[in-house]
């Protein structure tokens, strides 16, 4: 089959990847893509968040299954317009990635639906904001209502923080502190039958010992030694079902990968979030450890086939991811400087770009990441830490104990 992915970052980088190995794939297109990314796939220019455009494009490239990468074409209905045209499209349509454009209506579908989260406020005004700050006490939780590129979350024990962050965002979800470390279980449905992968845990704070404001992510490790024996069946059974019931009840059901983000609390697991497509650094582990054809399932799923598809195959092992940052991330990252070592298997491009003269530049914020599989997690992260220290970027920076703690017996707490 054709296959058309949209995206430039590195979760794409990661897919584009296993899509290109895939048999059943004769030609891969990516747009924009990335430097990474040319080596495996045909680019093409496109504004991905004009549907119209978009839709152009899959019709022009003859496209058998559009994959939609970043949340920001889902939410402009980019999915919509392709399927207007009669092809297969992985990824919901404007009105079910409203789980991820707003933090309100994710909320109000899981309170509909019976799902374990967090107690919540919107609020718009500063009066609201300070008396939901005051009703859950620190630490104190503040999202921004709408996308804000993984960055829109505050946790901090500091109110008048908490208050600005407030008054930055203008509506935003104040929320109970969930208490637990935290996993990303990604979910591949067709909006009925749905099919869970590994879970994963990110590292969301810049520092080391996680410190430090929120990122997009600087890393991430597969599979989760210590997390509970039955989770993945019981975020299914009272968090994954429920929900696409009741975006089914509403007339708007979800087809492509609903990301759940969820707190592993002393009463159980409770959901953080939702996300409407694969997270990012958490696809570079959960993709190198499936087996299963890629392009297979996500055509599957888009197709409303899912049911009918074989179970996973998974790799034995583990897989760790590092995320390099720019300088400056991420308040104002540094752009335009020179790469050397990032041309070689395992390193995943995110915010890279091409000189005229083919140097190798910084493009933005996370600009790549070491991905490797070992026979453990102690190996996978070696390998990966080695592919860092390989790279060459003045003034950037990454975290230096990304699955250590999980390595030694012990599980990270964010806070």
């Amino acid at each position: 089959m054709r296959v058309l992915l949209l995206g430039g970052g590195g979760r794409e980088h990661a897919l584009a990847l296993r899509l290109a190995e895939d048999a059943s794939v004769s030609e891969l297109i990516c747009a924009p893509g990335n430097p990474g990314i040319a080596g495996v796939a045909q680019q093409r220019s496109v504004d991905i968040v004009d549907p119209g455009a978009v839709a152009a494009l899959a019709v022009e490239v003859a496209a058998d299954l559009v994959v939609i990468g970043p949340e920001a074409p889902l939410v402009a209905g980019v999915a919509d317009a392709v399927r207007a045209k009669g092809i297969p499209v992985f990824g919901p349509s404007a009105e079910a990635a409203r789980l991820e454009g707003s933090k309100t209506f994710a909320k109000d579908v899981m309170t509909a639906a019976g799902v374990p989260t967090a107690r919540a406020y919107t609020c718009t005004e500063a009066e609201g904001v300070g008396k939901a700050l005051d009703e859950f006490g620190p630490p104190y939780v503040v999202k921004n209502d709408g996308l804000a590129a993984g960055k829109g979350v505050v946790v901090t024990d500091d109110r008048a923080a908490a208050l600005e962050h407030a008054q930055e965002c203008g509506r935003v979800v104040i929320e109970e502190y969930l208490d637990g470390p935290e996993v990303s279980l990604f979910v591949v449905t067709d909006g009925e039958a749905a099919v869970p992968l590994l879970p994963a845990q990110d590292f969301k704070r810049v520092g080391d010992g996680d410190t430090g404001p929120n990122t997009g992510g600087m890393g991430a490790y597969a599979p989760l030694p210590w997390a509970p024996a039955g989770l993945v069946d019981e975020v299914m059974r009272d968090v994954v079902y429920p929900t696409l019931t009741e975006m089914r009840r509403r007339g708007t059901p979800f087809s492509g990968l609903l990301y759940v983000g969820l707190a592993i609390t002393a009463k159980g697991p409770r959901v953080i979030e939702f996300n409407a497509r694969f997270g990012d650094p958490e696809t570079q582990v959960v993709l190198a450890l499936l087996e299963t054809p890629l392009a297979g399932l996500l055509h599957a799923a888009a197709t409303g086939t899912l049911a009918d598809h074989p179970p996973l195959r998974w790799r034995a092992g583990a897989a760790v991811t590092v995320v390099v940052a720019a300088k400056g991330y991420p308040a104002t990252p540094r752009t335009g400087d020179v790469i050397t070592g990032a041309d070689r298997p395992g390193i995943i491009h995110a915010g890279t770009r091409r000189a005229d003269d083919g140097a190798l530049l910084s493009a933005g914020g996370r600009v790549l990441c070491g991905t490797a599989t070992g026979a453990d997690l102690a190996a996978a992260r070696d390998a990966a830490y080695q592919l860092v220290r390989e790279v060459t970027l003045e003034g950037s920076h990454h975290r230096s104990d990304i699955a250590a703690v999980a390595i030694d017996g012990g599980v990270v707490v964010p806070r």
